[in-house]
């Protein structure tokens, strides 16, 4: 089959009508190019839309239990929860901390198969309001404690003294502009998508648009190598690596973890260590962090 599909191909592939998939690319960010009226999906990418919008995924039966003496958090990545894990691998000895950065998905994928203690996420939702609760409620059969990490900005991410004079999304279609993307199954890509939605811009119109990387710094690490002109991130990677910042908006960035690990030892030492005065040294150090509401249980909700 070609690398790239017909509308008719897709509905096939997805078994929907093809009157379905019109609404799948205009709602819920089904990847698609129109190239001379006609629309064309990348097989690869439909093939990663549908993982990432995996519901039933199926948890692994032979996992092995989670040892206490590793807390393993999986999910979006962060600069603050860097430094939180780094602090906590050298404040409980004979205990470490890792984290697999996996995007927001892949956190609340790894949690329902037992494969992490806590999950990272950033998922904005549907309403433009609230973050996490109708994905964690589509991806895991059993509603895990949500704790708030921090709130941090999110926005446009260029080079110092903005050369190109990018202002808004729409100038990511301008000639010489190149970007750097986040994965799919990331927050920033979500965000992305759904700016890019808004405005009514297809993704395939922008240059880079298919080069993703993994993580908040390396869309600043190519923006400051001069291998990229833009990406979403977040403001303290700007603040980081001397880069200017557009800003987009303030998003909730949540710890999930189930209810029968909450109370163990090594997870409450971790969350303890956000009500610690180095993490709101921690914070003030870095651009875009409003760490007010930390450690607060988003559900239940107290």
């Amino acid at each position: 089959m070609s690398q790239f599909l017909s509308t008719r191909e897709v509905a096939r592939f997805l078994n929907i009508n093809e009157k379905m998939v019109y609404s799948l690319v205009s709602e819920k960010g089904l990847p698609a190019s129109k190239v001379t009226g006609k629309w064309l999906f990348p097989k690869n990418l439909v093939e990663q839309w549908v993982e990432t919008h995996t519901i039933n995924y199926p948890k692994t039966p032979d996992s092995p239990s989670l040892s206490p003496a590793v807390l393993i958090i999986a999910g979006s990545n962060d600069l603050l929860l860097d430094r939180v894990i780094a602090r906590y691998n050298t404040s409980f000895p004979g205990h470490i901390a890792v984290f697999g950065n996996l995007g927001s998905m892949g956190g609340l994928q790894a949690l329902r198969q037992n494969q992490c203690h806590i999950a990272s996420s950033h998922l904005l939702q549907e309403d433009g309001n609230e973050y996490n609760f109708d994905f964690v409620d589509e991806a895991l059969e059993l509603m895990p404690a949500v704790v708030n990490f921090c709130k941090r900005e999110q926005g446009i991410l260029v080079a110092k003294g903005n050369p190109k004079s990018i202002s808004t999304i729409a100038d990511f279609l301008h000639p010489g502009i190149r970007m750097r993307n986040r994965p799919l199954g990331t927050g920033t890509r979500l965000l992305l998508d759904q700016e890019l939605r808004k405005a009514g811009i297809t993704g395939a119109d922008i240059d880079g648009y298919q080069d993703e990387v993994s993580r908040h710094l390396d869309v600043g690490l190519e923006i400051l190598a001069g291998r990229a002109d833009t990406g979403l991130g977040i403001h303290a990677v700007a603040g980081l690596l001397g880069l200017d910042f557009i800003p987009l908006r303030w998003e909730r960035y949540d710890l999930m973890i189930f209810k029968d690990q909450f109370f163990k030892a090594h997870v409450q030492q971790f969350l303890g260590l956000m009500h610690e005065a180095l993490f709101l040294k921690d914070a003030e150090t870095l651009k875009g962090y409003d760490v007010r509401e930390s450690g607060r249980m988003r559900y239940p909700d107290k």
